[in-house]
């Protein structure tokens, strides 16, 4: 196809992105997936990371998520972000302190469940530092 298929990223506080695309990759909960025209429906958790859409009319637009939900149906792509900023909004230095904040929260973890949910927050967050660095 193309002129490629729609794709909307959505979060609670707003509508973020709607626009034709020809491919999208997103950060699936077991690792990143590509969603392009014809895609086979799916519906799938997301783990934090940067989504990237080619737009259809040319370029492309990167999006932070912290997770949240996708689902892929014969209409198009619909990703639901528990929360969404575009990269270029993004505050490294308050991400920075996300990292510190998780870091304190692993080490006065005192209950193994509390400790292994810090500890995959904090590398979520590291694995969001590094795809904003690439």
């Amino acid at each position: 196809m193309a002129d490629g298929f729609k794709f909307e990223l959505v979060s609670p506080e707003r509508l973020l992105l709607t626009e034709q695309v020809m491919a999208v990759v997103a950060p699936g909960s077991e690792g990143y997936f590509t969603v392009m025209a014809g895609h086979a429906p799916l519906m799938t958790t997301l783990k934090p990371g940067i989504v990237h859409a080619t737009l259809a009319g040319g370029g492309e637009k990167r999006i932070y998520v912290q997770g949240g939900f996708a689902d892929i149906n014969r209409e198009g792509f619909t990703l639901l972000a528990e929360h969404a900023t575009p990269v270029e909004d993004i505050d490294m230095a308050d991400l920075d302190q996300k990292i510190r904040d998780s870091e304190e929260d692993v080490a006065d973890a005192t209950d193994s469940v509390v400790k292994s949910r810090a500890e995959q927050r904090l590398a979520d967050l590291r694995n969001a530092k590094a795809a904003l660095a690439a």
